[in-house]
């Protein structure tokens, strides 16, 4: 498959954080705990880290679409809005990834709001094994941990056709296994690639 990559980000971030009690994409990064007078918000993290590696930074929101704009507009990105969050996740990754399709991009890097930016190593390592992948008839790469899955996802126009023709009641994770032959798990010594925050402790406890 000899075609140069355009990589389109997807940032989710409809969630209405629940469990957090606050929107998760407007916390302190790094974490009020570790840094006297934090600079960013997850979601600028999020907009700046992916900045350098893709054509286009897309934030999927929900409700919280005039509480997300003026980040989003700030850093350079691009907003998304999912018209109805309630269908969940996966109904906001489908929303993020018909936007990659219609900008013209053809691989899209795919992670959640509440997720720490991994190292620069971690993205730099994971973009070289997807374009090898490429040539192997692989349609996504996603970093493991400790055995575990994490993000941020790599996926090819094969993958993201493929979560876009699942029902809107499937998961990511159903598609993902549905396709496991076409998936490239790539091992990585980084523990942000398979943290997430849901709660105030799990915030309170984030490593920088």
């Amino acid at each position: 498959m000899g075609r140069s990559l355009s990589f389109c980000a997807v940032i989710l971030a409809a969630g209405e954080s629940s469990r957090m009690g606050r929107d998760k994409a407007l916390l302190a990064w790094p974490p009020e705990s570790l840094a006297a007078t934090p600079s960013e918000t997850f979601l600028s993290a999020a907009i700046g880290f992916f900045t350098p590696y893709v054509d286009i930074v897309l934030v999927v929101a929900g409700k919280n679409e005039h509480e997300l704009a003026p980040i989003v507009y700030a850093c350079g990105a691009s907003l998304v809005v999912n018209p109805d969050p309630t269908r969940g996740q996966f109904s906001s990754l489908q929303t993020g990834l018909r936007e990659v399709l219609n900008r013209g991009r053809d691989a899209s890097m795919i992670t959640l709001v509440d997720r720490p930016p991994v190292k620069q190593e971690t993205i730099q390592i994971l973009v070289l094994e997807f374009e090898q992948a490429l040539t192997r008839s692989i349609w996504a790469v996603i970093p493991e941990y400790e055995g575990k899955h994490g993000h941020p996802i790599l996926a090819g126009r094969e993958m993201i056709e493929a979560f876009l023709r699942a029902p809107a009641t499937a998961t990511a994770r159903e598609v993902e296994h549905a396709h496991q032959d076409k998936i490239a798990y790539i091992p990585v010594t980084d523990p942000h690639a398979v943290l997430n925050v849901d709660t105030p402790e799990q915030y309170a406890a984030l490593p920088q």
